[in-house]
């Protein structure tokens, strides 16, 4: 058996959600786009977080979420949210419809760790095709930052894009991201292109220094930010299996064996999102389905997750837990998880999250190029395979090959009676529903 394939069975795997009919529809008027405010200020010349947030920060996705302090309307119906929560900055938003359920100070500029990772995949995961082989060089590991979290790549081995991407979603592989960056033109393009894809996801608060989420003087991002990011890299279907995957082989050392033989053997990673393999005090969450998880010493922990349960998709993004206890930052997460399950269809929003700067007001039709960047460059599903998601409708396979990775992410929500609505000429969809079941976790 393929390794590719024993990855497949140890995933948590993205079926297809039921639609209730294909029709072709169109909107009366674009998605808004929010103006750009000046951003708040970025963390002490130290690196290190002032403890308090700034007095003005970015009204991206509604006036309320600039706002400091919690944003939330309780009314009948409605559960508080839980007092236990200590993180400097969260947010509780719905995946589908993009409504922002609640938040907390959600556009403070805070250091993000490895949650910058789900911007790297994002960007650079539809490059190349997963099955394609890289032997690797000293160079590419030269500039890994000093106590970095590794996957345990060797220099003139070689791995398959694929087992890059397991390292670095599961093991958060510092290793695996220059090594991807390398491949990508170098460390400084992968961050100038992580910095424009940014930029047109309207995440307004980040600025990328380091492309792994090693802390960096000036690098930051926000709860709202990286919600985006993971709302725009769940779009595609091998970023969807790679954070959802629990346990992958990965490939070791080729050495001699007492034969004089030369093997190559493997060892087992492990998804080091705690809310996905479950730990000591936290167990595994019911629906969840990835996504990303840090910690440094400037960030603290961060995470963002996403869970399905009852027809709903939300996502939680938590950054800086101040209650410093094991694994606090996915106890807060799912406690925010419960809040928002409790509370969504009862509470009216606080914001929303934005699409994308090509969804407004745009007619004009991707070009060739874009359309060959969505199909994965061939049978390397890199992003996406040529045929169109499996896990989607045909109308949504259809307008995914229409789309751009780069140009035109696919944001995608459910339209009524699950009819998909093809904005920007084909660019991308709004709100397509995802099909993230009840899911059981599966290992090797």
């Amino acid at each position: 058996m393929s390794a590719s394939k024993k990855t497949t069975k140890q995933s948590l795997l993205v079926t297809s959600a039921t639609f209730l009919s294909a029709l072709s529809l169109s909107l009366t008027a674009p998605v808004p786009a929010f103006a750009a405010p000046k951003p708040s200020p970025s963390p002490t010349p130290s690196g290190t977080p002032s403890a308090t947030p700034p007095a003005n920060m970015s009204t991206v996705g509604g006036e309320r979420l600039g706002e400091a302090g919690t944003q939330v309307n309780l009314s009948d119906g409605v559960p508080v949210i839980p007092k236990d929560i200590s993180a400097r900055s969260w947010i509780v938003s719905d995946a589908e419809s993009g409504d922002v359920l609640a938040a907390h100070n959600p556009h403070w500029r805070l250091p993000p760790a490895s949650t910058l990772k789900m911007l790297f995949a994002d960007t650079v995961l539809p490059k190349f095709p997963k099955t394609m082989e890289h032997k690797v060089t000293a160079a590419e590991l030269a500039d890994v930052g000093a106590g970095s979290s590794m996957v345990g790549i060797k220099e003139k081995e070689t791995y398959t894009v694929h087992d890059l991407w397991l390292g670095v979603f599961l093991r958060s592989g510092n290793d695996a991201v220059h090594v991807l960056s390398h491949m990508n033109g170098g460390v400084a393009a992968t961050v100038k292109e992580m910095n424009e894809h940014a930029e047109e996801l309207q995440a307004l608060d980040t600025n990328v220094l380091s492309p792994d989420g090693y802390d960096e003087r000036g690098q930051v991002s926000s709860a709202y930010d990286l919600t985006l990011f993971a709302r725009s890299g769940l779009q595609k279907k091998d970023f969807r299996e790679y954070c959802s995957t629990v346990t992958a082989k990965f490939p070791g050392e080729t050495k001699k064996n007492k034969q004089g033989k030369v093997v190559r053997g493997s060892f087992e990673i492990q998804n080091t999102n705690r809310l996905l393999s479950g730990a000591s005090e936290v167990g595994v969450y019911p629906g969840i389905a990835g996504v990303k998880n840090g910690n440094t010493t400037n960030a603290g922990s961060t995470f963002t997750g996403v869970a399905e349960r009852g027809g709903k998709v939300l996502l939680v993004t938590v950054m800086n837990p101040e209650k410093d206890e094991h694994n606090q930052v996915y106890k807060e997460t799912a406690r925010l998880l419960d809040w928002g399950f409790q509370a969504a269809g009862k509470v009216q929003p606080v914001g929303e999250l934005v699409a994308p700067r090509g969804a407004a007001g745009s007619s004009a039709q991707p070009d060739a190029d874009e359309t060959a960047s969505d199909s994965g460059s061939g049978s390397g599903e890199a992003g996406g395979s040529g045929k169109g998601d499996a896990s989607a409708s045909p109308l949504a396979n259809a307008s995914s090959e229409a789309g751009s990775d780069e140009g035109g992410i696919g944001i995608a929500l459910a339209i009524t009676g699950g009819v998909l609505v093809l904005l920007a000429g084909g660019a991308f969809l709004i709100n397509r529903r995802w099909p993230l079941p009840e899911l059981v976790r599966r290992r090797r």
